[in-house]
């Protein structure tokens, strides 16, 4: 079974569409998506209508953990859009309640059987949804992985990729669609083939200085917005 690993997609339209184009031209017709649909960037309309086609394996990440609070606390959502830019604002005023709810109530954790074996899938880490767990991150909180009772797990939230073995368990971080921080220019995404027990890593190119300028335009007091982008 090959299945298709997204995660961190945050609001980048242009990158999502240069990902499924990948997938389709693949003909992978399973997607996982771990979690942060939203936030940062500034189009999260297009995200869901690309998404529409699909009926993706998703977690909730922790921007779309805050939209529920955000929509009852005017106070926590300046502060989100003063710390991210107005990703989440747009993510309130443009999916609508349905859509809001959805994100809202994503489980956190989820178990997903194949043929070949258990995934399982989170946004941080499977204990907490904001962990960072890094391929450097210290021996105690990789360890832990090996008592799961899993072939693999899934999970994004460092916008960083990740492949690593820890005993029988294959731990995967796709990196992020929306905003990478590894320096490595495009969209990011894995593939992993539950059969072979295999796992690619892919980059997507696509017009970046569309995102990039957009940022800058509505938030020149965020450069990180912009630069992070750059600096791929």
């Amino acid at each position: 079974m090959k299945i298709a690993i997204l995660s961190d997609i945050h609001g980048n339209c242009f990158a999502l569409k240069s990902v499924l184009d990948a997938v389709e031209k693949n003909g992978i017709e399973t997607l996982i998506i771990a979690g942060d649909f939203i936030g940062y960037y500034f189009w999260p309309v297009k995200v869901f209508n690309l998404l529409k086609d699909y009926d993706p394996i998703v977690v909730r990440g922790n921007h779309d953990k805050m939209l529920k609070k955000a929509k009852e606390d005017t106070v926590y959502l300046e502060k989100i859009c003063k710390k991210y830019g107005n990703g989440l604002k747009i993510a309130l005023d443009q999916l609508g309640d349905e859509r809001i709810e959805w994100l809202s109530n994503l489980p956190d954790l989820v178990e997903y059987e194949t043929q070949d074996g258990k995934i399982l899938i989170c946004h941080g880490s499977p204990w907490d949804g904001d962990e960072y767990v890094y391929p450097d991150s210290d021996d105690d909180s990789l360890n832990r992985y090996a008592q799961l009772d899993t072939k693999w797990i899934i999970q994004g939230h460092t916008h960083y990729s990740m492949h690593i073995k820890i005993g029988d368990i294959t731990l995967i971080n796709p990196g992020s669609v929306g905003q990478p921080r590894d320096k490595k220019l495009g969209a990011h995404w894995a593939l992993l083939d539950t059969n072979l027990n295999k796992v690619d890593f892919y980059c997507e190119q696509y017009n970046i200085k569309t995102v990039i300028k957009e940022s800058r335009e509505r938030h020149s007091e965020i450069p990180y917005l912009a630069n992070i982008l750059e600096k791929q």
